[in-house]
């Protein structure tokens, strides 16, 4: 009797988490000393990178023997070249970017994370021109907008520009990016074309057959970019969707919370050499790393005022306290003075944000396939196989045994590494109404509007 693909996953998870909690059932043991006690790790100036602020702030990295130095890379590209050429021992990275380099979407390296480093924390900002011509098909109440607000109030000024023969560009980070996903995403969901990209046929910019141009702009640059009119909006993390308010650019409409709610984020990412040489460094930063994420979350944020201090520093994110705290500390501004409270547009640890989840990685690979990122129609059987090659809760696993054990963290924090299968289940809050379950990709795709379906290729 043939086994089907979900029962043979289940099979497969149930022996692979089986083994870990074997390994790791004195996990103190287990663990040994750091094969490379020096390290360098890259990071994005943004302040979803405070993480590893905070470990190194407090001390959770010398605590584990490690000392490392922090250093701000240019652009995501460049981070991911140095993680793959050994400069950098690892990174804060774009939760697609070890699933695009894995599969060669662009670069070509095997990335694995251990560790998700956030849920939300991005935003979309349009310039004010824009958003005045939006605001006329926002719904209002009391005299503010409803929100969230709908891709489908910017598809009448998208037409009006086209009518007068400008293209309209708008800005996101990196094609693998959370960022390019949500915006087409919300874009979509609005009857928007955000375009395909055809890598196969040498077309690698994400334009074919779409209402709107979407390009890469590095996150600090994107306030100043709108600025200059070369865009008329972009999806960023913080603080560039603030500063857009603070500096009287820009207004902010939605917030990756009201896309898809807890979606994730970041990641810390490693090659698979450099994890396989330094197994014990690798469960030691994640160690480190759980503890900072879980300082940023304990007593409802009441330590998020200090991060906000630490992360203003020119050596980390560098923008003005007032605009990091805008977000950091649990509100939310749009239109200059429509300050909303929203307590999770950060999230670190609580509702295990920090756990690698197999079905977020699969997630970003069904948005790649519907975008045309992935050429070809793949069985689901692939995208398992993928994201376990990729995510890596079994490391995960043994980094939190190892924190209980030590009497840092509390079991009840974290999932039941004995019954964990790694997918969340059915997710309902995204801003389409489509549900979306990680153990049926290609029944998801086939679900959303606007995109290639399963078996489609351009």
């Amino acid at each position: 009797m043939k086994m089907s693909y979900t029962c043979m996953r289940s099979v497969l998870i149930k022996c692979m988490f089986f083994s870990v909690i074997t390994m790791v059932g004195n996990a103190s043991a287990e663990v040994g000393y750091a094969e490379k006690a020096e390290l360098k790790i890259g990071f994005i100036k943004l302040t979803d990178m405070a993480p590893l602020a905070i470990a190194y702030e407090k001390g959770y990295f010398e605590d584990e023997g490690l000392y490392v130095t922090l250093e701000a890379q240019a652009n995501w590209k460049v981070l991911l070249d140095r993680v793959i050429d050994g400069q950098l021992d690892g990174a804060h990275m774009l939760a697609g970017q070890p699933l695009g380099a894995t599969i060669g979407f662009g670069t070509q390296a095997h990335i694995i994370t251990a560790l998700s480093m956030d849920l939300n924390g991005n935003g979309i900002t349009v310039s004010n021109a824009v958003w005045e011509e939006m605001k006329k098909h926002v719904p209002m109440q009391d005299g503010k907008p409803v929100h969230p607000i709908k891709a489908d109030a910017l598809k009448p000024v998208i037409e009006k520009y086209r009518a007068e023969g400008k293209p309209f560009n708008l800005g996101m980070v990196f094609p693998v990016s959370t960022h390019n996903y949500e915006l087409r995403y919300w874009l979509a969901a609005g009857g928007i074309h955000p375009g395909f990209y055809a890598p196969e046929k040498g077309d690698t910019s994400g334009q074919l057959q779409s209402d709107v141009l979407l390009s890469v702009t590095p996150p600090p640059q994107m306030p100043s970019t709108m600025e200059a009119g070369t865009i008329y909006g972009y999806c960023v993390g913080e603080p560039w969707n603030q500063q857009a308010v603070f500096k009287g650019i820009g207004v902010p409409v939605i917030t990756d919370y009201e896309i898809w709610k807890d979606n994730p984020e970041k990641v810390f990412g490693v090659s698979s050499e450099w994890a396989e040489k330094n197994p014990n460094t690798h469960i030691r930063v994640v160690k480190a790393m759980i503890r900072a994420a879980q300082w940023l979350d304990e007593n409802n944020n009441a330590n998020r005022p200090e991060a906000v201090k630490i992360l203003a520093k020119p050596n980390y994110v560098g923008a003005d306290e007032e605009v990091i705290a805008n977000s950091m500390t649990g509100t939310f501004e749009y239109e200059k003075g429509d300050t909303r409270s929203v307590p999770d547009f950060n999230v670190f640890f609580r509702r295990n944000a920090t756990y690698p989840y197999y079905s977020d990685a699969i997630w970003y690979l069904t948005q790649m396939r519907r975008w045309g990122q992935i050429s070809e129609a793949k069985p689901d059987s692939w995208y398992m196989d993928i994201a376990m090659k990729v995510y890596r809760p079994d490391i995960y696993a043994v980094a939190a045994n190892e924190l209980i054990a030590e009497g840092k963290v509390k079991r009840k924090d974290f999932p039941d590494f004995a019954s964990e299968t790694g997918f969340k289940p059915p997710q309902t809050e995204f801003i389409d109404g489509v549900i979306y379950d990680g153990t049926q990709p290609n029944v998801y795709l086939e679900k959303l509007t606007i995109g290639l379906k399963s078996t489609d290729q351009l």
